[in-house]
């Protein structure tokens, strides 16, 4: 046999098993949509951690016994059951019935739409109160049980004010980036439960499963137990936390952060070499670099112009600090000198070096996939 028939015999081969894999993929997708049809049925949580982690575990030292890389299994297993989240979100189980009907006011926009076709999976009465419902405002909210508010920062005060009065016991919430003022204005209108989120994520998400919701308490948080407890069956991660600390974690963790992206995606705009001229010679590293300024500047400019500002005048001492260390860098540069460079290097791996190990491990995964997704013009 010549070596071209052995390669295509081969080659067969690996056919023929990449032909049992989908198989078996189909076999899985199944199981796990039954799966999840028990899970709606008696309202447990889409994610389980605990058989997660297990599961992992599991494959990863079987992996090792039959000399494969743990880390490719590792791989194909997370794929797997983010496929299996996704296929599991037809139809969710209702936590807190009693949170029926639910109106969104600002429920045409991209995050009303989101919460509205999540909370219709889970079978809650949907009212939309929009502009073209200005109108019927009235009779949209009679009897409402939960109202959540999803419309632009500096909006809602004026769309928050001009609600009418809502029953005693319905649940008031926000889900906008900023949460003491919000808040604030929630508290004034309603004398009933308030509480503010802050979904960590935007309306292009496949699933809810692992995305972070920050909570932070308004008003009589028992009354509003009921809808966080709906988030976890939706397997969202709550971190509830104090508003006046969020705002200030969300100074550095979007304002400042939006704010060197905007100013290095002008920056990059300004330059002679084209995107393409970029891309086609990056690291992987750097072509995930490209991917998250791209990724801000493929959205709306009003949603990341209002997160910046709302918050600008409280970033001022951010601001000065941040151009601090760039100008004391840039000295260091202009000086050549490297033992100071060093040692400012040494200060910031300090801060990093708990999670060290960490970032490392979850960088290679997402610099891989970069690569893997990297086409060049040839």
């Amino acid at each position: 046999m010549t070596g071209e028939q052995t390669l295509a015999q081969l080659r067969a081969g690996i056919d023929e098993c990449d032909s049992q894999l989908v198989q078996l993929l189909a076999k899985r997708n199944a199981l796990t949509s039954q799966i999840g049809a028990i899970k709606q049925e008696i309202g447990a949580p889409l994610h389980a951690p605990d058989r997660e982690s297990l599961l992992i575990e599991a494959r990863r030292q079987q992996a090792e016994q039959h000399n494969v890389n743990p880390d490719l299994v590792e791989d194909m297993l997370r794929r797997m059951m983010r496929e299996a989240y996704e296929n599991q979100q037809s139809k969710l189980a209702c936590k807190a019935p009693e949170l029926s009907p639910v109106v969104i006011v600002g429920g045409e926009g991209a995050m009303g739409q989101l919460f509205a076709k999540q909370l219709t999976r889970s079978g809650y009465e949907i009212r939309i109160l929009d502009r073209a419902q200005q109108a019927d405002a009235e009779a949209i909210l009679t009897g409402a049980k939960l109202v959540l508010v999803s419309v632009p920062i500096n909006a809602l005060e004026e769309v928050v004010s001009s609600l009418p009065a809502l029953p005693d016991d319905c649940v008031l919430v926000d889900i906008t980036s900023v949460k003491q003022a919000p808040l604030k204005v929630l508290m004034d209108k309603h004398t009933g439960p308030v509480v503010g989120l802050h979904p960590m994520f935007g309306p292009d998400i496949s699933h809810w499963v692992k995305q972070t919701v920050v909570v932070c308490s308004g008003r009589m948080p028992e009354a509003c137990s009921g809808l966080l407890e709906q988030l976890k069956v939706w397997g969202c991660q709550l971190v509830e936390m104090d508003a006046k600390k969020h705002d200030q974690a969300m100074q550095i963790i979007q304002v400042m952060r939006h704010l060197t992206t905007f100013v290095y995606g002008q920056f990059l705009a300004k330059q002679c070499h084209t995107l393409e001229e970029l891309r086609s010679c990056s690291s992987p590293i750097y072509q995930l670099e490209l991917m998250m300024v791209g990724r801000l500047f493929a959205q709306s400019p009003e949603l990341y112009s209002d997160i910046m500002l709302a918050q600008f005048n409280d970033v001022e001492g951010l601001l000065a600090s941040y151009q601090e260390t760039f100008e004391l860098t840039l000295d260091k540069l202009k000086a050549g000198d490297k033992a100071a460079l060093i040692d400012s290097f040494s200060e910031a791996k300090h801060y990093f070096s708990g999670c060290a190990e960490q970032f490392l491990k979850q960088s290679r995964g997402l610099l891989n996939k970069a690569n893997d997704a990297k086409v060049l013009d040839i």
